[in-house]
């Protein structure tokens, strides 16, 4: 568990390759390639896990040729999960949850490339993501 006096206490307590695709029949050497990217969000309130879900699309002419979704899953310490709650809502602010989103997207990129090492297709890289800007928001839970 990590923490510090102003830090928020979690870890990290599971990975999941949720999908993993290669359509080679929609890939074509050289066009143009588009990367449609998704963040979800979860919350289990009984065992205070808070996780992120990434999903990645590589597109040629709106046709995906390689497609990744992983999920991280992050145990939120019970003493932070109390400054969240607010009545009978939990707010993750958004400076917590996109440092969440950028351990995911690392993780996720990890898990690209070890999918595709030693195929063509290992060249792809998700790129660098500013994942704040994704993240507009405090993350609110009911």
């Amino acid at each position: 568990m990590i923490k510090n006096d102003n830090a928020i206490s979690f870890s990290l307590s599971e990975i999941k390759t949720d999908q993993f695709a290669i359509f080679e029949e929609n890939y074509t050497e050289n066009a143009e390639i588009s990367l449609g990217t998704n963040l979800t969000f979860g919350l289990n309130k009984e065992e205070n896990i808070f996780l992120i879900s990434a999903k990645y699309t590589f597109e040629i002419r709106s046709k995906p040729f390689l497609a990744i979704q992983a999920t991280c899953f992050f145990t939120i310490d019970d003493s932070a999960i109390k400054t969240f709650r607010n009545e009978d809502k939990i707010i993750f602010p958004k400076s917590f949850v996109a440092h969440m989103a950028m351990i995911t997207v690392g993780t996720s990129r990890g898990i690209l490339h070890t999918k595709t090492e030693g195929t063509p297709f290992n060249k792809y890289i998700l790129p660098t993501i500013d994942v704040a800007k994704m993240i507009p928001d405090d993350v609110i839970f009911d």
